[in-house]
């Protein structure tokens, strides 16, 4: 491999874990740092509406260069729109709005999502670019971890409510109070 070529390759793999993890880590944590603006409920979409457009949008802004599906210049399109998307995304899981899941739904809708968007980077492998896939595969690795600690909190959060449930008020079943 020349050493340009290599370059380049290097280059567009940073640029595909980078955008992997924006869309995974650095969008969902500056949404919740202002989950509780009234801005989200205007703009917030059902989650079964929020996911298709997210994976959607991701295949097009991932897949657009490697198999012609955007004209050349279109990053400056596919990126907004895709920030946009990702905010949606995150919004039925972190915001407080009408489209809020509960916890159940909200573990579901993220491992769902995980190999969903993980697709078009299998996709970029498959077209010869095996450094950008994975980068982007890692990139976007965030997105299983908030799964799993939204799993966990959920977890413990019943556990505390079960625990809470069993213990009884003082007296209450005590057959030697008067």
């Amino acid at each position: 491999m020349h050493h340009s070529t290599h370059t380049a390759s290097v280059a567009s793999a940073a640029a595909m874990a980078w955008s992997g993890f924006v869309l995974a880590a650095v969008i969902p944590g500056a949404l919740w740092r202002v989950r509780r603006a009234p801005l989200w409920d205007r703009v917030s979409l059902p989650a079964g509406v929020a996911l298709p457009l997210l994976v959607l949008t991701h295949a097009w802004a991932v897949l657009g260069d490697p198999v012609r599906l955007a004209p050349p210049g279109a990053t400056f399109l596919t990126e907004p729109l895709l920030v946009a998307a990702a905010v949606v995304f995150w919004l039925p899981v972190l915001a407080h709005t009408r489209h809020r899941l509960s916890d159940p739904g909200r573990c579901l809708y993220l491992f769902l999502a995980a190999p969903l968007l993980d697709l078009p980077a299998v996709g970029v492998i498959a077209a010869g670019h095996s450094l950008e896939g994975l980068a982007m595969i890692v990139g976007m690795l965030p997105v299983g971890a908030v799964a799993a600690g939204v799993t966990w909190s959920w977890v413990n959060r019943e556990e505390r409510l079960a625990a809470h449930a069993l213990v009884r008020p003082a007296g209450e079943g005590d057959l030697s109070a008067p």
